[in-house]
């Protein structure tokens, strides 16, 4: 981490949450627009943040924020969207991979009001967040719903991006961060203004073997090993995002 840069440690997902409850909006989806931006949020925000990370700049990451780029940047004006695209693919088989730790990444839905068989029963809770229609998706194949989730939240961060100033998003693709992680982060860097120190580039020369909260050592096409028949089915459904987001299919 930056020393210009301060963090919560952990994602953000409980907090965000707790603002918003998903029950209170008749749990229809996680997407929030900057019109829900109220008095009584932007204190509990900034009374929370400085409570954790004072006066700093601060990194916060939670998948349920691609649905909440306009609401966060009502929130923080100055805001810079660092969007890190990954090749569906892999990033679906991650995605089921997380859906087999439900009280991980599901601990939210806990009072979800639906009925939950995806897989033929295998999976009962539903995890990471919701988009809408997701009622549709009950009883598909998990390989069907994480592809649908794919979709949803790559397609809500490309129509918040046509709002947000040029100088305020950064674009990475994950495999990059693989193959050339030091020439990758230097260039963030040096977009965000921050110092790329060479205690920063020592870290950024060793991610691959120090990785953090993943499920095992990153590595590209785990998916044609792990879930290649699930994959392959859903292939065509996520073709056309993937070339919006700059992947050859």
């Amino acid at each position: 981490m930056s020393k210009g840069l301060a963090s919560l440690q952990k994602e953000s997902h409980d907090f965000w949450n707790s603002l918003d409850p998903p029950e209170e909006r008749n749990w229809d989806s996680h997407n929030l627009g900057a019109e829900d931006v109220n008095e009584r949020e932007r204190v509990a925000v900034a009374r929370y943040f400085f409570k954790h990370v004072g006066m700093k700049r601060f990194v916060d990451k939670a998948n349920q924020n691609c649905f909440r780029i306009p609401y966060l940047l009502e929130l923080f004006p100055d805001a810079v969207f660092v969007y890190v695209k990954r090749d569906g693919s892999d990033n679906i088989n991650s995605l089921i991979h997380g859906w087999g730790k439900p009280e991980e990444f599901g601990g939210w839905s806990h009072n979800l009001p639906a009925t939950v068989q995806i897989g033929n029963g295998k999976y009962t809770r539903w995890c990471f967040f919701l988009f809408p229609g997701w009622r549709t998706f009950l009883e598909k194949k998990i390989e069907v719903v994480c592809a649908q989730q794919w979709i949803e939240a790559n397609e809500a961060v490309l129509s918040a991006k046509q709002n947000i100033p040029s100088s305020q998003w950064v674009e990475i693709f994950y495999e990059d961060i693989l193959y050339s992680p030091i020439e990758t982060f230097q260039r963030v860097f040096e977009q965000l203004n921050l110092t790329f120190s060479d205690e920063i580039k020592r870290h950024c020369d060793n991610l691959a073997s120090k990785p953090y909260n993943a499920f095992s050592r990153p590595r590209l096409n785990k998916w044609k090993e792990e879930n290649r028949e699930r994959i392959e089915r859903i292939t065509p459904k996520i073709s056309e995002t993937m070339r919006k987001i700059g992947y050859k299919t």
